[in-house]
C-alpha cells in the first residue's frame, strides 16, 4: 500500500472519530428539545386548567401567549424541521419531524386570543418574529423535500409534511388577519367602555351612605364591563379565530394518520437512526402530549363562538351574516389614506410609490374581506351542521330560562346585560355566558370571605365610635421642633402597639391576640394609604411605621430596644412610659443638634428612626398627661384602653374601604382593568363583615377626600368635640380624653 492510500485511510478514520465525538452530545440536545416541548405543553395545560377553574370556556391566554419567551421555546422545539443533515429513516424520527411542525401550528392556534393582551407595537414585533420562524421552517422543510425527492426518507411522510406546512401557513395568515382588526376593535371597545362608565358613575356610592348589596351590585357592573370589554374575550368569538380553531382537529387527524400508517408499514417501528438516538422518543412523546393539550382550548373556543352565534341566528338572517364590519379593514384603509414616511423629492417617483402603495393595500383589503367572509361562512356552516345537538340543548335551556323569567322576573336594576360591551354588529350576549361571568365574580367574593380577618373584626368590636383618632395625641404636649411631621394611619397604630405590649403584668395571650388583629388591620391600612394617600402623605412617614412594625412583629423591639419590663428596668407602666418618652426625646433632640442640613429642618425629610421617635414621644407624653392623683388604673385596664384607641383609629381608617373598592373598579388602563376589578371583588368579600360593622356607626361630616387623611379627622374632631361627644354611645365607660394609668 502506497503512502497516498495510507493517508487516505488515516484521514477517513480521523474524520469518523471526529464525527463520533460530535455526535456524542446529540442525545442531550434532543432532551433539551423535549424539555422545551414539555414547557410549551405545561403552559398550555396551565391555561386550560385556569379556564376550566374560572369557567371561562373561551380560555384566555394567561401563561402561554405570543411573547419573546414562547417564541424562544418554539424555536427550540422546531429544531428538527430545521435540521437538514440528520438521517430521518426511523419511524419515530419521521413522526417527531411531523409532530414538531404540528405542535408549532397548534401553538399558533392558541396564540389567537393573546393578541388582545399586548399593545400594538409589541404585537407587531412578536408577529414579525413569528413570521420569520414560520417562514424559516417552511423553507427548510421545502428544501429537504426537494433535495431528498425520490428517497423513501421523504416520500413516506411527504403528504403529512405538506399538509402540516400548509395548515401552519394558513394559521400565520389568520394571525395577521386577526391582528389587523385589533387596534380598531380596541378603540371601539374603549370608547364604549368610557360611555358606559359615565352612565354607571353618575350615581356614585357616597361615603357612609351605602349597603353591602349596593356595593356588590356596583362591583358586578364593573366586572361585567371589564370581562366583556376584554379584547381576548372578543377575539375568542371572532370568525377568524374560530376558523383557526377548526384547524386543530385537522392537525390532530394528520398526526394520528401518520402514526397509524407508519407503524403498519414498518416491521420495527421503534427504530431511530438519527444522532439524537434515544432522546428522539422523548421528543416525540412530549410533542404528542403538547398537541393533545394544545388542541383543547381552540376547540372549546369554537364551541363557545358557536354558542354565541346560535343566539344570533334567531335574530339575524343568514344573508346578514355575510357582512364585513368596518373594524376588519379600517387599519388597512387608514394606511392607504396616509402618506408614506419617505422623503422622495422627485414628483413622478413620489406619485408612483404612492399609487403602488394604494394598489397593494387595495389588494390587501380585498383579501382581508374575502378571508373574513370565508371565516364567517365556515362558522355559520359549522353552527348549522356541526352543532345540531348543541342547538337542541340551547333551545331547551332557553325555554327553561324563559319559564323561569315568567315565574319570577328580575328587577330592572339587576339586569346586567345592559353593561355588556359588544362590537359593531354583535347581538346580546347569551344569558348563560353572562351568568357564568357573574358566577365567577360570586366565586371571587366567596374566596375573599374565606380570608376574612377574624382577629381584626374582634378587635374592631371593642370600639363604638372614632374618638381614639383624637385621643392618641394631645395638643398640650410640647413639640420638639417648630414643625410637626404629618401623620399617617399606621404610625400611631404601631406606636400605641409598642406601648401596649411593653406594659408589665399583661398576659401573653392578650398581647398575641392584639398583635394578630393589628397584623390583619395594617395590611388593609397599607392598601388604603397606597390607594388614597399615595401623593398626600410623604413616603418617609409610612416607612417609619413599617420600620417600627417590623421590629415589633419579628423581634418584640422598638428601635432595637426590647419591649419588656425586665430589660427596661422599670416596675410600673408609668416608669415604662417615662423611659420610652425620654429615649424617644433624646433621639429627636440629638438628631436636630447634630445635623446642619437645611433639608432636615423640614420634618418630612427626617429619617424613619427620628420620625418614629417623635411619634413615640408625643403618644407616650399624651398618656402620661392622663395620670392624675387619686384616679388609678391597672396595667391590664390601660392595655384594654390602648386596645380600644387602636381599634378606633383602625375603624376610622377602614371607613375608606368603600372608596378603595370603587376606585379599583374605576381603573381606566386596559391592561390593569381586569386585575383591578378582581382585587376589588376579593377585597369586598374579605371586608364584608367589617363594612357591616362600620355601617352601623355614625360617621363625621367629612368629605371623602378628607376622610382618607388622619390629620383631617383630628382637626375636624377637635373643632367639633362637643358634637362628637353627643354621638358617643351611652354604654361607653371611657369617654374622657385623658388616659388614666397605674401610679
Amino acid at each position: 500500500m502506497d503512502c497516498n492510500s495510507c493517508n487516505y485511510y488515516c484521514n477517513n478514520d480521523y474524520m469518523d472519530e471526529v464525527q463520533d465525538e460530535l455526535n456524542k452530545p446529540m442525545p442531550w440536545i434532543g432532551m433539551y428539545i423535549a424539555a422545551a416541548s414539555a414547557v410549551c405543553c405545561l403552559s398550555m395545560a396551565a391555561d386550560l386548567c385556569s379556564g376550566l377553574q374560572s369557567k371561562r370556556l373561551w380560555f384566555p391566554c394567561k401563561y402561554f401567549s405570543l411573547n419573546a419567551i414562547s417564541l424562544t421555546m418554539l424555536a427550540v422545539t422546531t429544531k428538527l424541521p430545521a435540521d437538514l443533515t440528520s438521517d430521518m429513516r426511523g419511524v419515530n424520527d419521521k413522526l417527531a419531524l411531523i409532530s414538531s411542525i404540528i405542535l408549532m401550528a397548534v401553538c399558533m392556534a392558541n396564540f389567537m386570543t393573546s393578541l388582545g393582551s399586548v399593545d400594538n407595537n409589541e404585537m407587531v414585533v412578536n408577529l414579525t418574529a413569528l413570521a420569520i420562524l414560520v417562514i424559516t421552517i417552511t423553507a427548510n422543510v421545502s428544501i429537504h423535500i426537494y433535495q431528498m425527492r425520490g428517497y423513501s426518507v421523504v416520500e413516506t411522510i411527504m403528504a403529512e409534511e405538506i399538509i402540516s406546512i400548509f395548515l401552519m401557513l394558513f394559521l400565520l395568515v389568520a394571525l395577521f388577519s386577526l391582528a389587523l382588526m385589533v387596534p380598531s376593535a380596541k378603540r371601539y371597545l374603549e370608547a364604549e367602555y368610557n360611555e358606559m362608565q359615565k352612565m354607571v358613575s353618575s350615581k356614585p356610592i357616597e361615603w357612609g351612605e351605602y349597603t353591602i348589596d349596593e356595593l356588590r351590585i356596583a362591583v358586578k357592573r364593573y366586572w361585567v364591563m371589564s370581562e366583556t370589554g376584554s379584547l381576548q374575550f372578543v377575539l375568542a368569538r371572532a370568525a377568524i379565530s374560530v376558523t383557526a380553531s377548526l384547524i386543530c382537529p385537522l392537525l390532530i387527524l394528520t398526526l394520528i394518520e401518520a402514526h397509524v400508517r407508519l407503524h403498519l408499514t414498518h416491521d420495527e417501528p421503534s427504530w431511530t437512526y438519527t444522532n439524537y438516538a434515544w432522546s428522539m422518543n422523548w421528543i416525540l412523546y412530549s410533542q404528542c402530549v403538547g398537541v393533545a393539550f394544545g388542541a383543547v382550548a381552540p376547540v372549546f373556543r369554537w364551541m363557545f363562538a358557536a354558542r354565541f352565534k346560535l343566539s344570533e341566528l334567531g335574530q339575524k338572517r343568514a344573508r346578514d351574516e355575510l357582512y364585513v364590519e368596518t373594524y376588519w379593514t379600517s387599519k388597512l384603509v387608514e394606511w392607504r389614506e396616509t402618506s408614506l414616511p419617505l422623503q422622495i423629492h422627485n414628483f413622478k417617483c413620489r406619485k408612483l410609490v404612492h399609487d403602488a402603495k394604494g394598489l397593494v393595500l387595495n389588494i390587501c383589503i380585498r383579501i382581508q374581506i374575502l378571508f373574513v367572509l370565508a371565516s364567517k361562512l365556515i362558522l355559520l356552516t359549522s353552527c348549522k351542521f356541526g352543532t345540531a345537538v348543541l342547538l337542541c340543548f340551547y333551545r331547551l335551556k332557553r325555554h327553561d330560562s324563559r319559564a323561569a323569567d315568567d315565574t319570577g322576573g328580575c328587577e330592572t336594576e339587576l339586569d346586567f346585560s345592559r353593561y355588556v360591551l359588544l362590537l359593531e354588529g354583535e347581538v346580546e350576549l347569551p344569558k348563560k355566558v353572562l351568568n357564568n361571568i357573574l358566577g365567577e365574580l360570586d366565586i371571587l367574593i366567596q374566596i375573599g370571605e374565606q380570608k376574612k380577618p377574624k382577629s381584626l373584626i374582634e378587635l374592631l368590636m371593642k370600639s363604638r365610635n372614632f374618638q381614639g383618632v383624637r385621643e392618641f395625641d394631645s395638643n398640650q404636649v410640647p413639640s420638639l421642633h417648630s414643625l410637626e411631621p404629618p401623620n399617617c394611619w399606621s404610625l400611631p397604630v404601631v406606636t400605641l402597639t409598642s406601648i401596649a405590649i411593653a406594659l408589665p403584668n399583661v398576659t401573653h395571650h392578650k398581647v398575641n391576640k392584639l398583635l394578630r388583629g393589628i397584623r390583619e388591620g395594617l395590611s388593609l391600612v397599607g392598601l388604603i394609604e397606597n390607594t388614597l394617600n399615595r401623593n398626600r402623605e410623604p413616603k418617609s412617614i409610612r416607612n417609619a411605621a413599617n420600620r417600627v412594625w417590623v421590629g415589633i412583629e419579628l423581634y418584640g423591639k422598638w428601635e432595637n430596644k426590647q419591649l419588656k419590663t425586665a430589660n427596661l428596668k422599670v416596675a410600673t407602666g408609668k416608669e415604662m412610659l417615662e423611659k420610652l418618652s425620654e429615649t424617644a426625646k433624646k433621639t429627636v433632640v440629638d438628631f436636630m443638634a447634630s445635623t446642619e442640613d437645611f433639608l432636615m429642618q423640614n420634618p418630612v425629610n427626617w429619617p424613619a428612626k427620628v420620625t418614629a421617635a417623635n411619634s413615640m414621644y408625643r403618644v407616650s407624653q399624651t398618656i402620661l398627661l392622663g395620670h392624675k392623683e387619686g384616679r388609678n388604673q391597672t396595667n391590664e385596664a390601660l392595655f384594654e384602653r390602648l386596645s380600644v384607641i387602636i381599634s378606633e383609629i383602625l375603624a376610622a381608617c377602614l371607613t375608606n374601604l368603600v372608596r378603595v373598592i370603587t376606585l379599583k373598579c374605576h381603573v381606566s388602563a386596559v391592561k390593569e382593568r381586569q386585575e383591578s376589578v378582581t382585587q376589588a371583588a376579593l377585597l369586598l368579600g374579605e371586608t364584608r363583615e367589617i363594612l357591616e360593622v362600620l355601617h352601623q356607626r355614625h360617621l363625621p361630616g367629612l368629605c371623602p377626600e378628607k376622610a382618607a387623611d388622619i390629620d383631617e379627622w383630628r382637626a375636624f374632631m377637635e373643632h367639633n368635640s362637643v358634637a362628637s361627644s353627643t354621638h358617643t354611645s351611652p354604654n361607653r365607660h371611657h369617654s374622657d380624653v385623658c388616659i388614666e394609668m397605674e401610679d
